[in-house]
């Protein structure tokens, strides 16, 4: 009875350390890389013409299915030219099983473009050209870190669902 008593006590106790009360978020390290890849970026973009106009934007952009308030956050909204540009920056040690630009995918297009609407109609900007554009920051441990810029990754048409119609199943 006794070995018993202590098998389960031992159990409960290898249960609370494989499961933890606190959220993992990310690995530990990745908020300095993340933090280290926006100021590359920032420099490069600057580098490259760009105006930075606001680092790191977050705002409420609404209400996600479950009623919980979403904040939206955009990395950097610079100007090049007359173009008002919302870059988002992907950071990456490597890329063995993926391209660093794959981890921007449909769900942060969207949250991005919610963002931007959020900030244009805060600030007034109506009457300026926008673009989406991308920069990825391949940083290995022990090499210079390689970016890219794509301008332009994406536009708020391409995220627009379609809409259901009924005629393609009439005939």
């Amino acid at each position: 009875m006794q070995a018993s008593a202590s098998m389960n006590s031992s159990n409960s106790r290898n249960n609370s350390t494989l499961v933890s009360k606190e959220p993992r978020i990310g690995f530990p390290g990745n908020s300095a890389l993340g933090a280290r890849g926006e100021a590359l970026a920032a420099a490069y973009l600057e580098s490259q013409g760009y105006r930075i106009v606001v680092t790191n934007f977050k705002v409420p952009v609404g209400r996600n299915r479950a009623g919980a308030a979403v904040t939206g956050e955009i990395d950097i909204i610079a100007l090049e030219g007359r173009t008002l540009c919302f870059v988002e920056v992907k950071t990456r040690r490597s890329e063995d099983f993926v391209p660093v630009i794959a981890a921007v995918d449909k769900q942060k297009m969207r949250q991005i473009t919610r963002t931007a609407r959020v900030y244009r109609r805060l600030f007034a900007v109506t009457d300026m050209a926008i673009r989406y554009d991308v920069v990825t920051i391949l940083a290995p441990r022990h090499a210079e870190p390689a970016i890219t810029l794509t301008k332009a990754f994406w536009n708020e048409a391409s995220l627009k669902k379609r809409a259901w119609t009924s005629d393609k199943w009439m005939n």
